[in-house]
């Protein structure tokens, strides 16, 4: 009987969690550690979703059952031959219906303990806004800040290695969190599947140590960061590091070096600046890009782009901003780096001491 179903509570009570959505779904976003067996594929599912509008549900039914029971027995010999009696999956699908329900029937028949999950897919997704809604209010979050080319994502992970808590975002994100902040060949997760990767992050925190995370706008590429986690953490207190012109002008230099070998996809990104520069700064740097001028192109876009950008945003975003601590430094080599997170731990430590 339905009230008698497991629920999002009692995942970690069975041994393996079977995500039987089409292929596209799955990828969108899942329960993390789900394998996907489809019941239906993705074509499949437009298939008899059309001949459900188009014909009859009865005829769509008819058809869906014959593809769901192929592919069910395909699964079973493939996968699940060599699963032991004791062996209890969890079973999902959108809802928690027909789907789940056909491969939850047919292994519970084999003497499996086989569950299917109360409300499916949509009963997680509600778990995860409703935790990402709730938990950030039990942090404490300490800000790195500085303007872009400040190392701020490598000083970040660098405090995680010396076993202080961070959140990366952007690493969650797979983005850079700027104009130029696109990883060629590398997609960004869908708005879904972040907030998933953000829940876990979050869930493994301790609420009794402080966070380190990046100040962030609301956006980091085309994914949002929840109203709740961006309220508590633009509330935090910060830290700011300003590292010399030439020192931020080398490590990007460095830290985009793959922008040097595709001058196309750099000239591309650029041009999402054209309403905000005027057409003789747009083609100048088109004309560095062609010279090759890498040195001379990051110094102008840190001068005339991002670095009034970021006097506008953050001390309005980040309301510790102004009263921050600053750390300054003219080396953000990987050693400088790893200067900078030692001293940002101390100063914090020193003070809450």
């Amino acid at each position: 009987m339905k009230h008698n179903r497991p629920t999002v509570a009692d995942l970690a009570a069975y041994d393996e969690i079977i995500d039987v959505r089409s292929p596209a779904e799955f990828a969108e976003d899942h329960i993390p550690g789900a394998i996907n067996c489809p019941v239906l594929d993705d074509a499949q599912r437009a298939e008899v979703g059309t001949i459900y509008k188009q014909v009859s549900p009865f005829e769509a039914k008819k058809i869906g059952a014959a593809l769901v029971s192929e592919n069910i027995a395909r699964h079973l010999k493939d996968r699940f031959l060599d699963r032991p009696k004791s062996w209890k999956p969890l079973i999902y699908c959108w809802r928690g219906g027909d789907r789940s329900g056909s491969m939850t029937t047919i292994f519970k028949a084999i003497g499996w303990h086989a569950g299917q999950l109360d409300g499916g897919y949509k009963a997680w997704r509600s778990h995860v806004i409703a935790t990402l809604e709730a938990l950030p209010a039990q942090f404490r979050f300490i800000v790195v800040g500085g303007a872009t080319g400040n190392a701020k994502t490598r000083i970040l992970q660098a405090i995680g290695q010396l076993g202080e808590q961070v959140l990366d975002l952007e690493n969650l994100a797979n983005h850079k969190g700027s104009v130029l902040g696109v990883l060629p060949d590398s997609p960004q997760p869908s708005q879904k599947a972040f907030e998933t990767a953000l829940f876990q992050s979050l869930s493994g925190l301790d609420p009794a140590r402080p966070i380190y995370v990046e100040a962030e706008s609301r956006k980091i590429g085309n994914l949002h960061v929840p109203e709740a986690l961006i309220g508590r953490i633009r509330a935090a207190e910060c830290v700011a590091v300003e590292a010399t012109l030439d020192a931020r002008v080398a490590f990007l230099l460095k830290d985009y070096d793959y922008f040097l070998t595709r001058p196309a996809f750099l000239g591309q990104r650029l041009d999402v600046l054209r309403s905000l520069q005027s057409r003789e700064t747009m083609a100048r740097w088109q004309q560095f890009i062609v010279d090759a001028d890498w040195p001379t192109l990051v110094r102008e876009l840190l001068d005339l782009h991002y670095d009034p950008l970021y006097r506008r945003s953050q001390d309005h975003n980040y309301r510790g901003m102004p009263d921050s601590a600053a750390f300054a430094t003219d080396d953000l080599s990987p050693a400088g780096i790893q200067q900078l997170a030692a001293a940002i731990v101390q100063s914090r430590t020193a003070q809450t001491a």
